[in-house]
Order: structure tokens, then sequence, then C-alpha cells
């Protein structure tokens, strides 16, 4: 294990709420979760960061030096992604994103509808950061999401405006046996082998993890990857994941909506009140619903799920 930019930002929430609880509702991860991550953390520093104190924990000795090191290394690593940019001839309106179907809809409007503007994008894993970045003006909007139950904390500063509610499905290679069904059932994905990606600070492995609790069942995980690598197992037959309803088609791939829809995922913009987008947040809100209602039609399940609801 490797000290990441991360890891400093657990240890600086967890100093500054003085504790594991409320840094572990911040952060949005379970306590049991973030005590084993602190535990690693000091484990690769070599020492204890925090001890108990009366009402929570409090840095120790060594702790204080790491968090000194960490406040100076997290503002520097923040302008070097945000703001160390040339000077620019145009007004710049930059858009965090995590894994969103409508990004691109929402920006070619963006685009069009700001000329005079250099619209920018950035991607990040998780939600928590990208509320982060809008809250600290970094960012001037972000399209995060979240699940029922682990929903995104709320800032005094930061609208979080939901734009669409979709259904979790399942995907899996087209020659698996499953694929010949009109829809799986949490029973059936649970004897199958899973491909996810590694937990991280949006909780939706933990929603997922909690959804199948509930149901009696487990996800018998395999193998812990993301992005292409994840898909390509998919494609190989190595196990089956879940998707977004509006994720993209591939050959070879197979979308199924999952009985009695037990999984659902949220879509949210995110501005600053202050921001130069408040004025006009109604309306990209609306486009935003556009750009989604277009991408609700990237593969053949989805369409199908949404008119059998509507009949």
């Amino acid at each position: 294990m490797e000290l990441e930019i991360r890891h400093l930002r657990v240890i600086c929430a967890i100093a500054e709420s003085g504790s594991l609880t409320r840094a572990a509702k911040t952060l949005r991860l379970s306590q049991p979760g973030l005590t084993a991550q602190l535990r690693r953390i000091e484990t690769m520093l070599g020492g204890a960061l925090f001890e108990r104190a009366s009402q929570g924990v409090r840095p120790t000795a060594f702790g204080e030096l790491v968090l000194v090191r960490a406040r100076a290394v997290l503002p520097a690593i923040d302008d070097l992604v945000f703001g160390l940019r040339a000077p620019a001839q145009h007004r710049t309106l930059r858009i965090g994103t995590v894994n969103a179907p409508l990004l691109a809809g929402l920006v070619t409007w963006l685009d069009a509808a700001h000329p005079e503007a250099r619209v920018t994008t950035v991607t990040r894993g998780a939600s928590t950061r990208l509320v982060e970045l809008v809250e600290a003006t970094q960012l001037e909007l972000a399209v995060v999401g979240d699940c029922p139950g682990f929903e995104l904390a709320a800032r005094p500063s930061v609208v979080l405006q939901p734009v669409a509610t979709e259904p979790v499905f399942a995907m899996m290679a087209a020659g698996h046996p499953l694929a010949t069904r009109p829809e799986v059932t949490l029973k059936e994905l649970a004897a199958e082998d899973w491909i996810v990606p590694p937990p991280d600070d949006d909780r939706i492995r933990e929603y997922w993890a909690t959804v199948f609790h509930g149901a009696g069942l487990a996800m018998r995980v395999r193998h812990e990857v993301e992005g292409p690598v994840l898909l390509d197992l998919v494609l190989a037959g190595r196990g089956v994941s879940l998707c977004q309803a509006t994720s993209r088609q591939y050959p070879g791939l197979v979308i199924r909506p999952i009985a009695d829809n037990p999984l659902w995922y949220r879509h949210l913009l995110a501005w600053h009140r202050d921001g130069p987008l408040t004025a006009e947040a109604s309306e990209i809100v609306e486009r935003a619903r556009s750009a989604y209602n277009e991408a609700s039609r990237r593969n053949d399940a989805y369409p199908a799920w949404l008119a059998r609801g509507a009949s």
C-alpha cells in the first residue's frame, strides 16, 4: 500500500471533525471502514496519528507533524489541478463529473450557450470530492450521484439538485446463461462470481452489499477492478456486474433489468449558491434532464423497461 492524496484527506477530515463518527459521515464511509483505513495509514507511516480524547479523538505529536505536512500539500495539489493555468483569454466554466451519461449533452449546450467561455471538464471517482471542489469554488458545476440511504451530505454553500433517478441493471456477457432472461433476480445474481469496482468514498459498493444483505444474500466478489478492465472481464465471461440503466451498449454485452427494481442510482447537479451559474440554474437543470432523456436510449433494455412502466 502506498500513501495517496485521499489518505491525506482522510487524516485531515478526522482532525477537523475531532471524531471518527463525524469524519465517517463527512467522508461517506462506515465507521468500521474508516477505522480500518486509518489503521492502514498509521501502519504505513509508522506511528499512531490519533489518540482517544474525552469526546472523540485528537492528534498525537506525530499526528500533528503529519497534519502540518498534509495541510501544506493538499492546497498545492488542488492548485496544480485547478488553479495553475495559463492566463485565459476567455472566461472558464469548470465542470466536474463522475460516470454521468448526461455530461456530453450538457457540455454541448453550455458551449453553445456561452460562446465567450471555455468549458472544461474533469472527472473524479467519488461525488464527495466533486462537491468539495464546488464548495471551494474550484468548479462552477458538477454532475454527481448517490444511492438511497447513502445520499450526499448537505453543505450550506452548495445546491444539490436532483436530475433523474434510474434503476441499476445487471450486465453480463452475451453467452452467459442469464443473458437469455428478460430480467434477472438478486438470487440468481448472488449465485454468480462478481466483478466490481473497489470501494470508494461514494459508498456505492456498500449500498449494493446492503441491498443484497437485506435480501439474505451476498455478492461473491472475485475481481475488484474498474473502468475498461471491468468491462473486459465481463465480456470475457469472468463474472457479472452492475451498471446504470443508461449504460452504453457494446457488442457482446447484455444489460438486463433486475426483478422488482431493488437498486437505484440518482443523478444530481451541484453548484455554489454564489457561483456564476446560479442565475441560469433552472435552465441548466432542464438541459441536463433533456440530455439524460437522450442518453436513456443508449441501450435496448432501458427504453423497454421504461415502456413497461408507462403501459
